[in-house]
């Protein structure tokens, strides 16, 4: 590997995730080890098994000494199999609630990518042995567990709210700490605890994906979903919710259920049509001893937050296609959350033209996907190849994000700005990342920046 001049001096490589939300993947070389921060599909308005996907990676993965994992959403995890198949025999490391959702997530993501390889006539990104040896080599560790690695280096994940088993990722040399914060939960969550604090980060490397906007308050979103399900109740329509089958799915499943045990909704078929947030779903009451407080004392309590009369799992194919004859009202959660593929957009196509039904998105939404395209006001979207028209209202609940907001982060970096030499401010549309950059000059006196692609930097370690 190229190791940097001077044992004390370290390089911070910005592969992917940056100038985009999506596609997380950073290289920290230094101390003879060169080590990877997540390694992830980019996503957004092409279909993710596309040129940027397939690229080869800019450095040899033989020579990659470990890989550290922040969460298990894909655009985190999914290029771990092409890693592997491409050379990398080194130990992956996560929490172990990331390993097993990421082992669910990765299995799932190769029906949709072998999908599209048959599309455009492309071998497909990874096969099933390439995940198989991706899980072989995943080690986990468990929140400030030491890492020893080469050079000194010892490395520790930090919980960071987002999803169940989520994390920060630090690395402390010399007495020096860099911190990965990977996505930072937007909390309070009815479900995990808060993002841990951080005061003691030399470099702090953050997500921006709301740098430039805040979310409306917690109490807030609550209310409105239970004024959209009754509204979709009275006007006898249908209530599409395009979910993430990661912890947005798991949230909404613990709101609704809060909703019908108070009888604060009127009695609803409540369809969960989405085999992977099942699954995912199966693995949150697995390691439920990740939750919060509160959410531990209602399951030791007795009750099964993740399920209430009225909600009916649909995991094959002919139960999804039997949604449609079934009579409205009714109430649809289903993948994938940005509108881009999965069971939502059969429903989308055969809901969006009616007035009386409604398209709830509960989470960020990329630019260029169908679900920013239909959260920007479109007439029609663009559906399995065909024009289709959206008469239905389309609403936006942004409190349900499971990423923290401008103030939120502002308020995170805060608690470390008089210790940290750099913050870079990744994952992130352009205009959102420069926004909270430029807020964190303004109004803290930080040194910070927004990388691009391939950018390098030098972090000085003494």
């Amino acid at each position: 590997m190229a190791t940097p001049k001077g044992k004390e001096e370290f390089i911070l490589t910005f592969w992917g995730g940056v100038g985009t939300v999506t596609g997380a993947h950073f290289m920290l070389e230094g101390a003879g080890t060169r080590l990877l921060v997540d390694c992830g599909l980019v996503q957004g308005h092409f279909r993710v098994g596309d040129k940027e996907n397939r690229a080869p990676f800019p450095y040899d993965p033989a020579s990659v000494d470990a890989l550290f994992v922040t969460h298990s959403h894909i655009d985190h995890v999914g290029r771990i199999p092409k890693l592997v198949h491409d050379g990398f025999t080194s130990p992956i490391y996560s929490t172990p609630p990331a390993r097993d959702i990421a082992e669910a997530m990765l299995y799932d993501s190769m029906g949709v990518l072998e999908k599209e390889a048959r599309r455009d006539n492309l071998p497909p990104l990874y096969a099933e042995a390439d995940v198989a040896a991706a899980m072989r080599l995943w080690k986990t560790a468990d929140y400030h567990e030491d890492i020893p690695l080469a050079g000194g280096i010892v490395a520790r994940f930090r919980d960071s709210g987002h999803v169940l088993g989520s994390s920060m990722v630090e690395f402390s040399y010399n007495g020096r700490k860099i911190v990965f914060t990977g996505d930072l939960g937007n909390s309070p969550s009815p479900l995990l605890p808060d993002p841990e604090e951080v005061t003691d980060a030399d470099y702090l490397v953050i997500e921006s994906v709301y740098g430039d906007r805040n979310h409306e308050p917690h109490e807030e979103r609550k209310r409105r979903l239970e004024a959209i399900i009754e509204r979709t109740v009275k006007e006898k329509g249908v209530l599409m919710i395009p979910a993430f089958s990661l912890e947005r799915t798991q949230e909404i499943l613990y709101e609704i259920n809060s909703l019908v045990e108070n009888m604060n909704i009127p009695p609803v078929p409540i369809y969960l049509d989405s085999p992977l947030a099942i699954k995912v779903t199966g693995l949150y009451a697995k390691w439920s001893g990740y939750f919060n407080g509160r959410a531990r004392a209602l399951i030791k309590g007795g009750d099964d937050v993740f399920n209430f009369p009225g909600l009916v799992k649909t995991m094959t194919t002919e139960e999804s296609r039997a949604i449609l004859n079934s009579p409205d009202p009714k109430v649809i959660i289903a993948g994938s959350g940005m509108s881009n593929g999965g069971r939502i957009i059969h429903h989308e196509k055969n809901y969006l033209p009616d007035e009386k039904n409604t398209l709830l998105l509960v989470g960020y939404q990329a630019a260029g996907t169908p679900g920013r395209i239909m959260q920007d006001g479109a007439g029609t979207v663009k559906i399995l190849g065909e024009e289709v028209p959206i008469r239905a209202r389309v609403e936006t609940i942004s409190g349900y994000s499971a990423h923290k907001d401008s103030d939120g982060l502002m308020e995170f970096v805060g608690r470390t700005k008089d210790k940290a030499k750099q913050v870079f401010a990744v994952m992130g549309e352009p205009k959102a990342a420069l926004f909270f950059v430029q807020k964190l000059r303004d109004y803290l006196g930080v040194n910070a920046s927004a990388p691009m692609p391939g950018d390098r930097v030098t972090l000085d370690m003494k």
